[in-house]
């Protein structure tokens, strides 16, 4: 595989995925620099908003493509956000006014569980019968307050105990290395190898 293009327009999740690929030397591109739209999302489950992302954008350029489908889940809520987290406050999608609903709706919470998940399907053509499907979660709680300056989405709210850190307080190569992203990546690659 010598070009891949990412099923996204997250700035962050494309800054992620180009670090993590770059050792391969396969060329990534972007959805955006192709003039590809955005797929609909309609699905209750990551698995299947990722693999419609997919194929969407294989359809689209010709391209085998990469998608992530991935959203923190509070255990008190019920798994939410989940696969709503980059729309929990509504439309415009903004970090800022997620990050401000979810404090919101754990005001007074003391049970702060969270943790994020991430789905990677890899489709080599749009009709792909066997995807390639990785999973990863990242364990941890979210914070009585935001912190820190790093990462995207809901990282600066997302408390890691067993460093004594938020999310966005970490390097990105000490984010790659434990995220949800990072675990499926690694279980992406390794799925590769013997495809």
């Amino acid at each position: 595989m010598k070009k891949l293009v990412i099923a996204s327009n997250n700035p962050g999740k494309l800054r992620e995925f180009q670090h993590m690929l770059a050792p391969l030397g396969i060329e990534v591109l972007t959805q955006a620099q192709l003039g590809i739209s955005e797929a609909e999302e309609p699905h209750v489950t990551f698995i299947e908003n990722a693999l419609a992302k997919a194929r969407h954008v294989s359809l689209m350029s010709g391209l085998p493509a990469l998608a992530d489908d991935s959203g923190i889940c509070v255990s008190v809520l019920g798994g939410a956000p989940g696969v709503y987290s980059a729309r929990y406050a509504g439309e415009p999608k903004s970090d800022e006014r997620n990050n401000q609903k979810l404090l919101q709706d754990m005001q007074g919470v003391a049970d702060r569980r969270a943790h994020y998940y991430c789905v990677l399907v890899l489709v080599r053509h749009a009709d792909d019968p066997q995807p390639v499907i990785a999973e990863g979660e990242w364990h941890g709680e979210i914070a009585q307050a935001q912190r820190g300056e790093g990462g995207f989405g809901y990282d600066p709210l997302f408390w890691l105990p067993e460093l004594n850190k938020m999310s966005s307080e970490l390097t990105r190569d000490e984010k790659h290395e434990i995220s949800h992203r990072g675990k499926a990546m690694k279980v992406l690659l390794e799925r590769l190898k013997v495809v």
